[in-house]
């Protein structure tokens, strides 16, 4: 359910691998009314259980470079070997019908977003409580090498360092009160000036 009367929210959320930014986001999109998750393009094969345009929207090559030359991305990456982006008008066209958008991508990507829609963007950076959990974390997904393992654990650092860059962080000690901290963070950012729609007129009938 969007809210017209309200511009929506890109809510960017980032976080190493491991730190419980995908549950976090399904937690959101399950129980806060007007929020909905971004559907990225991707050239990576889908996977049996997955739906085109529900999960991703799956593009060969040459299709996704396509895009990239019609200028239809906020942001664009090459993953693993995998190209993914997240499509301007598949963002903007909600925020503008006044539904928030979950954008779930690394500091990178959020970068390149916040070049796109400034206003709109709102940026949460999501913690581990400590290395050590998240190394039990990582572990415990571990159908990879010791040499995978590691890549993950200098990846994840790395990512870590650019905490900075972001308006909010949360160390998610436990998801259920990371969650109630993300609620407050969209319900406040909801209510900031340039996003309601209508504060204009009432400003206008008041004075």
């Amino acid at each position: 359910m969007s809210n017209i009367n309200n511009k929506g929210i890109v809510l960017v959320i980032s976080s190493p691998s491991g730190a419980g930014k995908t549950t976090i986001c399904k937690k959101l999109i399950d129980e806060v009314d007007g929020i909905d998750l971004s559907v990225s393009v991707t050239t990576r094969k889908k996977r049996k259980e997955e739906i085109h345009g529900k999960h991703y929207f799956f593009k060969n090559e040459y299709e996704f470079k396509k895009l990239i030359k019609q200028n239809e991305f906020l942001e664009h990456a090459n993953v693993f070997g995998n190209l993914y982006g997240t499509l301007k008008n598949e963002v903007v066209s909600k925020i503008n019908n006044g539904t928030d958008v979950i954008v779930d991508i690394d500091w990178q990507g959020t970068r390149q977003i916040e070049k796109h829609l400034p206003q709109d963007i709102v940026k949460v950076f999501i913690l581990p409580p400590s290395m050590k959990e998240l190394e039990s974390r990582l572990g415990k997904r571990a159908s990879e090498s010791k040499e995978n393992f590691i890549k993950r654990m200098s990846e994840a650092k790395k990512e870590i360092s650019h905490y900075n860059e972001y308006d909010f962080v949360i160390v998610n000690k436990e998801i259920k009160h990371a969650v109630e901290q993300i609620k407050l963070i969209l319900f406040s950012e909801r209510l900031r000036k340039h996003r309601q729609n209508l504060l204009k007129k009432t400003l206008e009938k008041l004075l």
